[in-house]
């Protein structure tokens, strides 16, 4: 790679952060002088170097070193919409978006963002969901043991009870990607509530 090619990269990542290049010297314990070599294209990072000016700059080696990072509005939206595999599985909407999302996230623009605000409304969800069927398989037990024998209204109660919370559930997963993926084609956030950050 050509130095004034990593020149660019550098002063474009540093200028995205809002970063003079004082203040990047200052995040990165790299001197000033060595800022300033690096952009005017008279050096490249190596080493130490290269992964504390990554970390100052919050991004990774690779994506100073080879940076090909594009913008794809097609590939969002097929990564907002892969989370619908958890139709056939709960699980599915988690590793299908999961294998997605670590493919492209230092290649594609915001990829990264996209896949975290998902994966971890996913993985909210599918908690929320089993915890309410064992919620739901614990108090039927208790409602058979306290009446003392297998009563088919208490079973039809919590079978109703695991349909609605299947359907309920579903139906609010599904509204939430579909909303998503038409915000991603206007280029606006996307926005997943409830979700635990498990993902930072």
């Amino acid at each position: 790679m050509k130095n004034n090619d990593l020149a660019r990269r550098v002063k474009l990542l540093r200028s995205r952060k809002g970063f003079s290049q004082e203040l990047l010297a200052e995040n990165s314990g790299l001197s000033l002088r060595t800022i300033q070599r690096m952009e005017n294209g008279e050096t490249e990072p190596r080493g130490d170097t290269l992964k504390r000016l990554a970390h100052a700059l919050d991004v990774s080696s690779d994506e100073i070193m080879d940076w090909t990072i594009e913008e794809d509005r097609g590939f969002l939206t097929g990564l907002n919409l892969s989370a619908l595999s958890f139709i056939l599985f709960p699980l599915l909407g988690i590793l299908v978006p999961l294998i997605l999302w670590i493919s492209k996230k230092d290649k594609i623009k915001d990829v990264d963002q996209v896949g975290r605000n998902l994966l971890n409304f996913q993985i909210s969800w599918s908690m929320f969901l089993f915890l309410g069927l064992i919620g739901n398989i614990l108090l039927t037990q208790y409602r058979i043991h306290s009446s003392g024998d297998i009563n088919m209204a208490i079973l039809m109660t919590a079978n109703l009870l695991n349909i609605g919370l299947f359907g309920l559930t579903y139906f609010f997963n599904l509204t939430l990607v579909i909303i998503n993926t038409i915000r991603i084609q206007n280029e606006k956030a996307t926005w997943y509530f409830p979700k635990i950050r498990f993902l930072r």
